[in-house]
């Protein structure tokens, strides 16, 4: 087992002018399973495959442990690789694809035999070993895969979107799985998925990218509780935090006719404009003449439990939708108006020019 340490690390591509990777500093502590998320084209999958050697440093350095491998190549770096295609070989069996990287390390057969066994037990494939990869469902092709990572008994695990290929309902109960098995394995794991509810619900801590810069690194509650700009307080949460422009006044943020209630320290440091971020949980219905802000229902989404309400809200600097979650079977149709409110202590403030966060 080891660190992972990304030290002002860059990776340019030819031909551009920006970075997909600008200045990543990033330490991931031993046994630690870390998520990268963020959109598309964000860096995320540059940064994992710098550190597995399948992509070029263009400045800094990466450590694992206190090996420095930023010149080294893959296989002289310890670590195993699971990608987002499974790429079994189809003409060998479970085991054999299993036990083929330590084939090709000349591991003796005996021992090869018993870490595969030791793998499949784990990844409860024990009566699959004879099986041939069409014969298996998705996940289990997945599980066969991470087997493969597995029984090279690597220092640090990279995992490049290893779920995307599977259907929802698999997906949930892969990631646990993972998660279940990264905690009995002890092993360091850097794990790529655009999905930040995939990222929240497997990461020790989630480290957020935009345009190849870290934006955030934290426990998934504290992004969730504190983001620290714009860019976070929109991207983690599902459905996602409202943001709405407002302008500081006495008492709290204008929108509109509203007043939202803000703290008094967050309004002060505001240079300009503000944009305050409120969770859908946050919301609370008020009657009409309690001084909300008004929400045209358009869409509601029955859970069970609780329902979103999507809205829309004639005011300047709210966005195009609103949404509110509320108990379920309240009695709300489509089309009809409501009124909401919040608390101060339930509100995040913004700086609208720097997208950095003001709130304490």
């Amino acid at each position: 087992m080891a660190s992972v340490t990304f030290t002002n690390t860059q990776r340019l591509y030819p031909g551009n002018s920006r970075p997909a990777v600008d200045g990543l500093n990033l330490e991931i502590q031993d046994g630690e399973f870390v998520v990268l998320v963020g959109p598309s084209g964000c860096g995320k999958s540059t940064s994992l495959r710098m550190l597995a050697g399948l992509e070029e440093v263009t400045a800094g350095r990466i450590y694992i442990g206190d090996r420095d491998v930023t010149d080294l190549p893959p296989k002289e770096r310890d670590i195993a690789m699971v990608f987002q295609n499974f790429a079994l070989y189809p003409h060998m069996d479970v085991g054999e694809n299993m036990g083929f990287s330590l084939k090709i390390a000349k591991v003796p057969k005996q021992e090869r035999v018993e870490r595969v066994r030791r793998a499949a037990k784990l990844l409860d494939l024990e009566e699959y070993l004879d099986r041939k990869p069409k014969a298996l469902s998705g996940g289990q092709r997945q599980r066969v895969a991470m087997g493969r990572a597995i029984v090279r008994e690597p220092q640090v695990f990279c995992m490049d979107e290893p779920l995307s290929n599977l259907d929802a309902k698999l997906r949930v109960s892969t990631r646990s799985q993972i998660s279940a098995l990264q905690q009995r394995l002890g092993t360091t794991t850097v794990y790529v998925t655009h999905d930040q509810v995939e990222a929240m619900t497997m990461g020790d801590r989630v480290a957020v990218l935009k345009d190849g810069i870290l934006q955030q690194v934290d426990t998934s509650l504290a992004l969730y509780d504190r983001p620290a700009n714009l860019f976070v307080a929109g991207f983690i949460g599902s459905p996602a935090m409202n943001l709405l422009e407002a302008t500081p006044t006495e008492g709290g943020a204008r929108i509109g006719d509203y007043v939202v209630p803000i703290d008094r320290q967050a309004a002060a440091r505001a240079s300009g404009g503000i944009t305050v971020g409120v969770r859908p949980e946050a919301w609370r219905l008020v009657g009409e003449n309690e001084g909300g802000l008004p929400v045209t229902v358009t869409v509601i989404e029955e859970l069970g439990a609780d329902a979103f309400l999507y809205g829309t809200c004639d005011v300047e600097g709210a966005p195009g939708t609103l949404v509110v979650r509320i108990e379920a079977r309240r009695d709300v149709q489509k089309g009809s108006t409501v009124h909401v409110t919040t608390d101060p202590r339930h509100v995040h403030v913004f700086d609208t020019t720097t997208g950095e966060r003001l709130s304490s």
